[in-house]
């Protein structure tokens, strides 16, 4: 994909985002590996209406070569890319229901969400969750790079999902699964539920690896 088409699709997926609801305002960004580093959204812009021309461009030292500041996030994505070598794009969201699973105080912060779809398991696997911290704070940086070694997927805690994928449409499909996965929980939650099981969820590992 050149850099022209990746412009636009970025502004294309960040706009299908938006419109669906899964952000809002100038909450979330996106990023995107291009051939001589990456291209970001840039800091206070709506993913709704998202430029091509204007859309961060960084090196691959992670410095800005071009178009508007970054997003102020940039270092969570840089933190994913340095971990996730085979990652194409990462994708962060201030999604409804996914934020509102990372504000439970029963959940469990090495895999927040079970297996109660095939789809979750096959794009998301296990989600681990990343304490608070105030926005803008490096050492959330370091704490999605730790978590990032294993994990294509993580779920900060009172803010939202942080999603690495092998090209920007496997980082969305992931990110929405991820959302549509927290519904389902919430809508579920105090009812008796039938999950996988674990011996469901190895042969899904084994039949799809999950992306990242």
């Amino acid at each position: 994909m050149t850099e022209a088409k990746a412009r636009e699709f970025i502004c294309e997926m960040g706009r299908s985002m938006f419109e669906r609801r899964l952000t809002f305002g100038s909450s979330g960004n996106i990023s995107m590996r291009v051939a001589d580093g990456w291209l970001m959204t840039p800091t206070g812009s709506s993913l709704g209406r998202l430029d091509p021309a204007r859309l961060s461009k960084l090196d691959d030292q992670g410095t800005l070569v071009g178009g508007d500041d970054p997003t102020k996030e940039s270092f969570l994505h840089l933190a994913m890319y340095r971990e996730r070598a085979k990652a194409g794009a990462v994708v962060h969201l201030h999604s409804t229901h996914s934020v509102a699973v990372s504000c439970l105080d029963c959940i469990d912060h090495e895999n927040v969400l079970p297996p109660i779809t095939a789809y979750y398991v096959m794009r998301v696997g296990k989600l681990p969750l990343i304490p608070y911290y105030a926005p803008g704070d490096k050492a959330l940086g370091e704490a999605v790079g730790k978590a990032a070694a294993n994990h294509n997927a993580v779920l900060l805690a009172n803010h939202g999902p942080v999603v690495a994928g092998t090209s920007l449409s496997a980082a969305v499909d992931a990110i929405e699964e991820l959302e549509e996965t927290a519904r389902l929980y919430l809508l579920l939650n105090g009812r008796p539920t039938r999950y996988l099981t674990d011996e469901q969820i190895a042969d899904l590992k084994r039949r799809f690896p999950t992306q990242g």
